[in-house]
């Protein structure tokens, strides 16, 4: 009887959308860079690590949105990728300390809010 009430009973655990799933990594990942980035050069260490971890994000995203089966608009497939291509390149600077890590933040504050909008609209 215990069983069968537990069974059926209100869960606690949240159901994750994909969306939401990429919101979320996203947030981690961009709040790790925001972190290390205000700690200075005491931060570089762990900024590396996030931006690994970003890295990782965006070549995921670009091999998703390279396969045909996407279900994306072409346009905002080709969007993504180029992103993900310009992530790339711009975290070189950030890692040989060319450049502030600012921009690959924006990019994926910017995306996060364009989740949240199609969230919100879902």
């Amino acid at each position: 009887m215990n069983l069968a009430k537990t069974a059926y009973a209100a869960s606690n655990t949240a159901v994750r959308t994909p969306r939401g799933v990429e919101y979320e990594a996203f947030a981690r990942i961009t709040q790790k860079m925001k972190s290390a980035a205000a700690k200075g050069n005491s931060g570089f260490g762990l900024l590396t690590h996030a931006i690994h971890e970003n890295r990782r994000l965006w070549t995921m995203l670009a091999a998703d949105v390279a396969i045909s089966e996407n279900g994306l608009p072409e346009e905002l497939r080709a969007r993504i990728f180029f992103l993900a291509e310009f992530t790339s390149d711009f975290s070189r600077k950030v890692l040989t300390r060319g450049a502030s890590p600012d921009a690959l933040i924006e990019i994926n504050t910017t995306i996060m809010r364009g989740l949240r909008q199609t969230a919100d609209a879902a």
